[in-house]
């Protein structure tokens, strides 16, 4: 089982997309990304559902891209495992987090199911 450049390529571009404004807060091009029954377990602790992504208010994400770490793994034929370390620099601080993202291959394409974030303590 592996993947192609291209599918590597579009999987890397998709899991970027959610962190740049112009494309994030499209509700209409996202969704296309978000799977019907996406759950998220936020860096927050919080529970994100398909409805509470796509009603996110616009906001700037300072996020470092291209995203640091990322590595791709198939898990399954239709089935791609994406992580990742995110940095985002808020005026309030500095926010890290280990990210991972479940996307399901299907006719309409890659869809995003599921997203957890955890977040890296800072050093001591």
């Amino acid at each position: 089982m592996t993947l192609s450049c291209e599918e590597r390529d579009r999987l890397r571009e998709l899991e970027e997309s959610l962190w740049r404004p112009e494309t994030r807060f499209d509700r209409e091009a996202m969704s296309r990304v978000f799977s019907p029954d996406f759950v998220e377990f936020g860096r927050s602790g919080r529970v994100y559902r398909f409805e509470d992504v796509l009603s996110d208010r616009p906001q700037e994400i300072p996020a470092t891209l291209p995203l640091p770490d990322l590595e791709i793994r198939l898990v399954h034929p239709d089935v791609a495992l994406v992580t990742y370390d995110s940095d985002v620099a808020y005026p309030t601080g500095r926010q890290r987090a280990r990210r991972s993202s479940l996307w399901v291959r299907s006719n309409a394409g890659w869809r995003l199911r599921f997203h957890q974030g955890t977040p890296i303590p800072e050093p001591a």
